[in-house]
Parts: structure tokens; sequence; C-alpha cells
């Protein structure tokens, strides 16, 4: 049975078995699920005075100061029936090769980024699970929509 979370203006169901953490940021809010072997979901809300673009590429770039051989390529979709911008990254870490999603979009409050992460001997099996999370996700507050 899924557990459902549920705060700030968004919802979203995961696995019973996955672990999740919520966190105040300065400024911002983050929540964040783990699988139990290394699979995450990682959703950050951040001002709305940051772009879309400003937020990608700060995550990009923190993410290649740990990875300098990363690969990304660039990505639309829509989430939470929004148009989203991210990238599909994929770097070396530990011997093992990982993939890792980036996308974010806009609310009248916030700046949006999730962030999901597997290692690719895990992705067969998470990734089902972290396109699941993302499909469940909803934005609950009328004030937060576009």
């Amino acid at each position: 049975m899924p557990r459902t979370f549920e705060g700030h203006g968004i919802r979203f169901q995961y696995p019973d078995n996955w672990e999740l953490e919520e966190m105040e940021m300065d400024p911002g809010w983050m929540v964040s699920v783990q699988s139990p072997d290394t699979a995450f979901m990682l959703l950050s809300m951040h001002p709305p005075e940051l772009t879309v673009d400003e937020v990608l590429e700060t995550t990009l770039a923190a993410l290649r100061e740990d990875y300098y051989d990363l690969e990304h390529k660039p990505i639309r979709q829509r989430i939470c029936q929004r148009p989203a911008k991210g990238y599909n990254v994929h770097f070396v870490s530990l011997d093992f090769t990982n993939t890792c999603w980036i996308r974010s979009f806009r609310t009248r409050r916030a700046t949006v980024l999730i962030m999901c992460q597997s290692n690719d001997l895990e992705l067969e099996q998470s990734e089902p699970v972290l396109r699941a999370i993302l499909t469940s996700l909803q934005l609950t507050d009328d004030s937060a929509s576009t």
C-alpha cells in the first residue's frame, strides 16, 4: 500500500518501504524519498525570483563539481500539467553508472526542482517506481498554480 505525502501545496504517493525526509531550507523547502537501496527522489521549492534555468544550471553545476565527466541531455516534459525543462544526466560514481533526471517548473509561489536518481544496476526496478511517484505528483494549493 503506498503512502501519501501532502504539504506545502503538493501531494504525491511513494512506496511504503521508502523513507521520507522533509526539511526547511533558507530560503525554501525540500522533501526527499529514499528507496531501501540507492534510488531517490528529491523535490525542492525555491523562491519564484529564481528562474527554471537558474535552478537547473545551479543543480547541474553542483553535480559537475562531484562528477566532472557527467553527460547530460536537455529534456522537456509536462509535470503537474505544466511545461518542465530539465536534463537527463549520466555519471560514474563508485564504479557504478548512475542515471539522474533533473526537472524544473514554475508555480505562482515557487520554482520547483525535482531530481530522481538511481544507479544503473537498480534502474530496471527503480525507474518505474520513480516515474510512478512523478505521475502521482499534484499541486494541491490553488494559489500555487500558474
